[in-house]
């Protein structure tokens, strides 16, 4: 029974581009610089490379002062986060675990020593570890709330990285467009170049205004987003490991687990009660059974 779930999640395993994240920034370029071009401007105007070092390099140097170095070194190692998304979804942890369940409540705790040890995920690994080596329930407990309590704490860490470039970047670019004045005002004498220096000067004002609340802002709340589910996903083990230590049904597990899934079982839930269905396993006899 505990093959079963490894190969399952080996196929819901994995990551894939993440489509809201690719598609909104898409989105939200199209529409700027295609209002602009509609109101009579080039891209090219906007194409100012002394912009972009002014405002990046001076968001990146304020965030490194705020930020301690093992924080922003770990949050630019989670930025593809942002981009992409795990294909794994709580139906395979849930599958996994009531493996591990159905084969305890045969064979007793111990008989997961093996399967333990073969866990890719570390937390379930150390959870069933735990488990098996006899450790008292509240214990286990503790140490895993533990753990998801650091990593919620460090993910809110990295998030913040990413805000408080979102709140330095708007400030830096209007440090550009000054010293774009600066040079604007040696030329008071030629009027076209003066015309032509301001608009040139407020491309920073545009790139630290554009790039925080296109990018910086929203990519900290995705990464929030992203670490929500993955502790989620970490409290679904945990209560699945004290369900098979307290010698639960498996049926009753499943249906414990069951409310972790949430949203993510909007489509694959209606689609795997479809399947039991077929298979003659209908939902409600199974929920029946797991209630008595």
């Amino acid at each position: 029974m505990a093959g079963k779930p490894k190969s399952e999640k080996s196929k819901g395993s994995g990551t894939k581009p993440d489509i809201a994240t690719l598609g909104g920034l898409a989105l939200a370029a199209a529409g700027i610089l295609g209002g602009m071009v509609l109101e009579g401007g080039k891209i090219q105007e906007i194409l100012q490379p002394t912009a972009f070092i002014i405002v990046f390099g001076g968001t990146l140097g304020a965030v490194m002062v705020t930020t301690p170095l093992h924080v922003l070194i770990s949050t630019m190692r989670k930025t593809m986060l942002i981009f992409l998304e795990k294909q794994q979804t709580p139906d395979v942890i849930i599958e996994e675990v009531i493996g591990y369940a159905t084969k305890a409540r045969k064979n007793g705790i111990v008989s997961l020593e093996q399967d333990a040890e073969q866990v890719q995920d570390r937390f379930l690994h150390k959870a069933l570890n735990l488990a098996v080596d006899g450790t008292d329930l509240q214990e286990i407990r503790k140490m895993m709330e533990l753990e998801i309590g650091v990593e919620e704490h460090h993910n809110e860490s990295e998030a913040k990285v990413f805000e408080a470039a979102g709140g330095y970047s708007p400030t830096i670019g209007i440090i550009g467009a000054v010293l774009g004045l600066i040079q604007v005002m040696k030329n008071l004498a030629n009027i076209d170049e003066v015309g032509k220096g301001i608009a040139v000067a407020f491309v920073a004002t545009i790139y630290g205004v554009g790039s925080a609340n296109v990018f910086f802002l929203p990519a900290a709340n995705k990464l929030r987003a992203r670490a929500h589910e993955a502790i989620q996903m970490k409290e679904l083990m945990l209560e699945g490991v004290i369900g098979i230590v307290e010698g639960l049904n498996p049926k009753l597990i499943r249906t414990k687990l069951e409310a972790y899934a949430g949203v993510h079982r909007s489509g694959q839930g209606k689609k795997a009660k479809a399947k039991d269905v077929k298979q003659g396993a209908p939902a409600a006899p199974a929920a029946a059974a797991a209630q008595k």
